[in-house]
């Protein structure tokens, strides 16, 4: 399967478009935790971008400019983001639980001019107008305040016609951030024509999205997840997006699966895993729903299994990265093999690959890479030629991920090659949290690594080495938690702390994380 790519491509465009022949048709279908609804169709999510995009072009930010986006789960999120591309700017999506220390850095890394966001992250960007020396465009989804412009007063009096900037399909578009082992996060670059290839494959075989579902894809704007499916997937093929503002309850999503006639599911096996244990599971009837599908990290082949007998649906398992697009997955038609990643894509040459690069037999664990011709993949990492060289071995694209491929092509996940952390969906790097445990007065030093976790696939957990003067005790394990929620995104802090009194190393005096790692898999085996 081949995919061509024209030499213009702007994905706000391609909607537009479908607006302006399906006007009626409902784009977004808003729910909220009180059960208030709120309903665009395809012609008033135009309108509105397009009052956004006047006004970003009004206050100077054009094509080429990097702007961050820091909202929540809404209406709000898909005008801003097609408003963006419309302009010709560069997005870089950024979650919520982001603390300034996160947002400072991604903002002087990327030298972004602009931040929008919403009212409850406002404290965390606020000292960023006086430090940051690019940031001159300060757009909130809050009240009026000094030094900030709010949306309702941007697209005041603008006109909701625009016509998209003609953007190619090479030009950079969305700039999302994701960690590394080592210092801060890395900005992977992808252009303008990679919602294209998303399309091609991902949406259709895989989300099986088609244009009469209602598709709810649960990850939030801050995520490249929320590009891939509640955003590109759906809009793209002209589908209903369905988004919940509330908090997760397994019991929430199953009574909002059995109200409403969501026809596509994509969640994350931590949300799967929890629905799947829920109270009366059998007493809710999800009459609509025809494509689950989960991403994130591995399925576990309970939930698969208990989706079956309850409700006759396959759960449907899919891999890919910030970096790509969809890369193996149990796409539609495919018998899957529970506890497996599925098969590559047919637009995608995946291999498991050894320490030089080669191709290795049926059955060997190695590394599983991505030939570097794959039209989605991303164009290296801002500002890092180092890191982005270091993703690359020969002719291959290498993920970080080990496996192993079966005789039929399935390919089954062993754990990460490296030190992230993969927790509930999130991707964790072990320094950003070791960095913000060592700046308590009490610590000397500290590893962080993945602890398995029935619920989320794993947890961080931290061993740390105390100062002279201070004693391990439930106390201070509780402080070190919260001293590392306020310095970073909450979602990183250690579940789980263990007081050492040295750890192990290398003869050069680095950490040697794989045997902290390798303990609590042991630890798991005799529990």
């Amino acid at each position: 399967m081949e995919l061509n790519m024209p030499e213009y491509y702007n994905f706000a465009a391609q909607v537009d478009e479908y607006a302006c022949s399906h006007p009626d048709k409902r784009a977004v279908w808003e729910l909220d935790e009180s059960g208030a609804e709120q309903i665009l169709s395809y012609d008033q999510l135009r309108r509105f971008s397009n009052r956004i995009a006047n006004g970003l072009q009004s206050i100077g930010i054009g094509q080429g400019d990097k702007v961050v986006v820091l909202v929540k789960r809404g209406i709000e999120a898909y005008g801003i983001y097609l408003a963006l591309l419309k302009v010709g700017a560069v997005i870089m999506p950024g979650s919520e639980m982001l603390r300034q220390k996160d947002i400072e850095y991604r903002v002087d890394h990327a030298q972004a001019c602009g931040v929008i966001c919403f009212e409850g992250i406002l404290e965390e960007v606020e000292p960023l107008r006086e430090s940051s020396a690019t940031l001159k465009h300060f757009i909130t989804l809050g009240d009026s305040r000094e030094g900030w412009l709010p949306l309702d007063v941007l697209i005041g009096g603008q006109s909701d016609e625009f016509s998209c900037a003609k953007t190619r399909s090479d030009e950079l578009a969305f700039l999302s951030y994701t960690s590394g082992t080592t210092g801060g996060p890395k900005g992977v670059m992808h252009v303008s024509g990679w919602p294209l290839a998303h399309l091609s494959i991902a949406a259709s075989q895989w989300l099986d999205v088609r244009e009469n579902d209602l598709v709810w894809a649960t990850a939030g704007p801050g995520w490249a997840k929320w590009i891939w499916s509640p955003f590109v997937s759906t809009l793209g093929m002209g589908a209903t997006a369905f988004v919940y503002k509330g908090r997760f309850s397994a019991e929430a999503y199953l009574s909002i699966l059995e109200k409403y006639p969501v026809s596509v599911l994509c969640a994350t096996p931590t949300e799967y895993r929890i629905m799947a244990k829920a109270n009366d599971l059998e007493q809710y009837r999800l009459q609509a729903l025809r494509s689950p599908c989960s991403a994130g990290e591995p399925l576990n082949r309970e939930v698969i299994d208990t989706f079956r007998r309850v409700f006759g649906l396959t759960v449907r398992d899919g891999y890919g990265q910030t970096e790509s697009t969809l890369l193996v997955g149990t796409f539609v038609g495919m018998e899957p093999k529970p506890g497996s990643m599925g098969r590559p894509s047919p637009v995608v040459r995946v291999a498991i690959v050894d320490e030089e690069g080669m191709e290795l037999p049926v059955g060997k664990v190695g590394d599983i890479a991505i030939n570097r011709d794959m039209i989605a993949l991303f164009q290296g990492y801002l500002n890092d030629p180092e890191r982005t060289a270091k993703a690359y071995r020969g002719e291959w694209y290498v993920t970080g991920d080990q496996g192993r491929m079966d005789e039929d092509g399935y390919i089954w996940f062993e754990g990460r090659s490296d030190d992230i952390i993969i927790s509930g969906g999130y991707t964790i790097g072990p320094f950003e949290v070791e960095d913000a445990l060592v700046k308590h007065p009490s610590v000397a030093e500290c590893a962080a690594v993945a602890s398995p976790d029935d619920d989320r696939g794993s947890v961080v957990k931290a061993f740390v080495i105390l100062k002279k003067g201070h004693s391990p005790s439930d106390e201070l394990v509780e402080e070190l938690k919260e001293h590392v929620k306020h310095l970073t995104a909450p979602y990183k802090y250690p579940r789980k702390i263990e007081f050492v009194e040295e750890l192990p190393k290398t003869n050069s005096g680095k950490i040697r994380r794989v045997e902290l790692r390798q303990q609590e898999k042991e630890n798991l085996n005799l529990s």
